[in-house]
């Protein structure tokens, strides 16, 4: 049997590793390896995208062996670009996440234009109604956790997209308040695999288990070896 790889867990935007403790001790109880970051943009004006991905990628090479990524919502686009080069990656797996070209950044790919439930004040982006937009299926919904988030984090633009040389699985989550489904559907046309929950943004926290039997079954699954590259879409 090949080695399992460790799971490394990349949260979102307004969010931090708090989120994925229900989801992390699943999967940690079942034998995986369970590693966390806290992305700095959450809460500081003063990091961005790439400053973000310094930090997955020092978390990926940390780990040493075979690695799987789990990125959440904008943690698709740091994760995207940390994990590009990183040949003990194995699988990316994109949980109702922007999953980027080389060029994209988050603002570009929801048109430029930010969403109305988007509050930007100076250099930092509230998210109003977290309740109904992150955790409309959540029965406790952790909105006192959530933070302001970096604007530069939105618009910086990746230099390299891991998704070309690795093999991913997009799971969608089919009652999303925040990336439409719709969208979701169509960035995971450039994924290796689909899978669907019915569940809101946040499956981490709604369904964790369910979740976690993807993530296991696609990191099981995956192969060492690069796959070759897909045409860009």
């Amino acid at each position: 049997m090949p080695e399992r790889p460790a799971l490394l867990l990349v949260h979102g935007a307004w969010h931090g590793s708090w989120c994925w403790e229900p989801l992390r001790t699943l999967l940690a109880n079942d034998g995986w390896r369970v590693d966390t970051v806290d992305l700095p943009s959450v809460g500081s004006p003063a990091h961005g995208m790439h400053d973000d991905a310094e930090v997955i990628s020092a978390a990926i090479q940390k780990i040493g062996g075979p690695a799987a990524v789990v990125a959440h919502s904008y943690g698709g686009i740091p994760a995207t670009q940390a994990a590009a080069g990183q040949p003990n990656v194995r699988h990316l797996v994109y949980v109702a996440a922007f999953l980027p070209d080389v060029g994209d950044s988050l603002l570009g790919m929801v048109g430029g234009t930010p969403p109305p439930w988007w509050r930007q004040d100076g250099e930092v982006v509230h998210a109003l109604t977290p309740e109904a937009i992150f955790f409309n299926d959540v029965d406790e919904p952790p909105v006192d956790k959530i933070q302001a988030q970096s604007y530069r984090a939105f618009t910086d633009r990746l230099t390299q997209a891991a998704w070309h040389d690795t093999s991913s699985t997009y799971v969608i989550a089919n009652n999303d308040n925040a990336i439409p489904p719709f969208v979701q559907e169509a960035m995971a046309r450039r994924a290796t695999a689909t899978e669907r929950l019915d569940a809101g943004h946040s499956p981490f926290l709604s369904c964790p288990r369910d979740l976690a039997a993807i993530i296991a079954t696609a990191s099981s699954a995956a192969s060492p070896l690069p796959r070759s590259s897909p045409a860009s879409g």
